[in-house]
């Protein structure tokens, strides 16, 4: 039987994690460092993003999920049902059922997120789109999203961009 008052704690190492290389226009990659595959919490998601110069996370929302973002590297612009606000080291921002949103890295170095999914469910939608990236690896030459992206959104209850 488990003791649930006794301590516990998790590290997770700057490249432990599953690591996934992004399609166009994010490129760059996703580590999911907790979940509830490698965690015994199943009340969310966590981990980081790169997204390089010139590169957005596509406009998008989530119809059952609470995201919440915060920028340690870089600098970019967050669009959130149309308004645009600019994001530098430091910000943080929560997306809240519905609201659709949009990240640009309007700087010329990295865009470095960690994030923070509840509930859990956004490390499906990675693993769905992307390509396992070992560390160290030089990033990949562009490539598109499957072709299945629209029924991968459906399925995972993600609300579509408005255009």
């Amino acid at each position: 039987m488990s003791d649930f008052n006794a301590p516990h704690a998790l590290v997770s190492g700057p490249e432990d994690g599953r690591s996934l290389w992004q399609p166009l226009p994010s490129r760059g990659y996703v580590t999911v460092k907790f979940s509830p595959q490698n965690t015994p919490y199943d009340g969310f998601s966590s981990g980081i993003q790169l997204l390089p110069p010139g590169c957005h996370i596509r406009e998008h929302g989530h119809q059952q999920n609470h995201e919440l973002v915060f920028v340690y590297e870089g600098t970019g612009t967050v669009t959130i049902e149309g308004e645009t606000t600019p994001l530098e080291p430091g910000s943080a921002v929560l997306f809240g059922r519905y609201a659709r949103h949009r990240i640009d890295n309007t700087g010329s170095v990295d865009m470095k997120l960690f994030w923070v999914f509840m509930p859990p469910g956004l490390e499906d939608w990675f693993e769905a789109i992307g390509r396992v990236r070992k560390p160290g690896e030089a990033m990949p030459a562009p490539f598109p999203r499957p072709d299945d992206v629209a029924e991968v959104q459906q399925r995972m209850r993600f609300v579509p961009p408005r255009s």
